[in-house]
């Protein structure tokens, strides 16, 4: 069974997607997240560590609607506008997992949306 996720506390979707989907409370996936402040919709102004700490808050906040947290993230995926950012970006996601780090493949993409510099996806247990 499977459930949408849907918070305030991240930015909306801005196409036929969901923020999140919570599955047979087990796990729970989420959409790709861009550095959007979800109190403006605008993207954060600022460098790598800026876009990627709040690429961090917003999967934070659709994990936490979704019954999971940072600790129990199994998997991420990063993209990346531009491959020399992945150092900074690393350094500013190291400090959401300082133990017991996910499995992570990171990817230098063509475009991504909004021309954002990064975009993260993750998989958690409940």
């Amino acid at each position: 069974m499977r459930q949408i996720i849907k918070t305030e506390k991240a930015p909306g979707a801005i196409g036929p997607y969901s923020q999140g989907v919570q599955y047979d409370n087990k796990l729970v996936f989420t959409s790709g997240q861009i550095p959007l402040d979800p109190k403006t919709g605008q993207l954060v102004e600022g460098d790598i560590k800026a876009q990627t700490k709040q690429v961090m808050e917003n999967l934070k906040a659709v994990l936490e609607a979704g019954g999971s947290n940072m600790k129990k993230v199994i998997k991420c995926t990063v993209f990346l506008a531009d491959m020399n950012d992945f150092a900074a970006m690393n350094e500013a996601y190291g400090e959401y997992f300082q133990q017991a780090p996910p499995a992570r493949s990171a990817f230098q993409v063509a475009k991504l949306p909004k021309d954002a510099k990064i975009e993260i996806e993750a998989i958690a247990e409940i």
